[in-house]
């Protein structure tokens, strides 16, 4: 009867170093905001991070994928120019002339009140 046995692995530890595991309060205190915000955006999976065990784990890749996923980046790119201050050119129509410009006006919605979902226990005692 042959028996089977596996080829044995070799226990070489990795070259490679582990990447450190930040707690919440240490990326907290990088970023400046409160542990439990960091806590909060893990468990909704809104930032990076690794769960070893219940505990929330950050390596110094998740810190800065979190830097970049909250980073705000101006809407137009700066003017070099020394015209900084002023507007720039008017939208104007089919025949060149410029339309003057409208503020934008929310729609307005008239609100209801409910009625009460109990009416015998607010009706009035005869």
């Amino acid at each position: 009867m042959y028996r089977f046995t596996p080829a044995p692995v070799p226990h070489t530890p990795s070259e490679a170093p582990q990447p450190r595991l930040y707690r919440p309060d240490e990326i907290a205190e990088t970023l400046g905001c409160s542990a439990w915000w960091v806590k909060d955006r893990a468990r909704r999976c809104l930032i990076p991070h690794t769960r070893v065990g219940r505990a929330y784990r950050f390596t110094a890749e998740h810190l800065a994928e979190i830097i970049r996923l909250h980073e705000e980046r101006p809407a137009q790119p700066a003017q070099t120019t020394g015209r900084a201050t002023e507007p720039l050119s008017e939208p104007t129509t089919q025949t060149g002339s410029r339309q003057p410009r409208r503020p934008a006006v929310a729609p307005t919605t008239r609100l209801r009140a409910r009625s009460p979902r109990r009416q015998q226990q607010y009706s009035a005692v005869v």
